[in-house]
């Protein structure tokens, strides 16, 4: 059966930002000093949705072995705004946006292989 053309072109322009934003994020990261805020604030967009918890339930009714990945990319949801905006927060650590980065790749990585050829950006 193929595959609706929309929905694919729609799956693949999210999935270029998402790109986008890891992009963003591993530039912030090099950057000298690296812009940590920037960096964990576009590893949570990376992965879409400000309820990172909410977007993954719904993926884990098609495919429950996703559990691991919702699991470690929901706390995620706080870098939409936890650093982006002036607060009591100082800011993350390097480690800390390391730790991010890798977690938005892995959902990225993770997702992309499971969709067909034709949706990957």
């Amino acid at each position: 059966m193929p595959h609706d053309a929309a929905r694919i072109a729609d799956t693949r322009a999210w999935l270029s930002k998402s790109a986008t934003d890891l992009r963003a994020a591993g530039v912030g990261l090099a950057a000298s000093p690296p812009l940590l805020d920037d960096v964990v604030f576009h590893c949570q967009q990376a992965v879409k949705t400000h309820s990172l918890e909410e977007l993954g339930e719904a993926c884990l009714r098609f495919d429950s072995t996703l559990r691991p990945l919702v699991d470690r990319v929901a706390p995620l949801t706080e870098y939409a705004w936890k650093f982006r905006y002036p607060g009591e927060h100082e800011g993350p650590g390097r480690d800390e946006a390391e730790r991010v980065m890798a977690s938005a790749r892995d959902a990225f990585e993770t997702i992309l292989s499971r969709l067909p050829e034709d949706a990957r950006p």
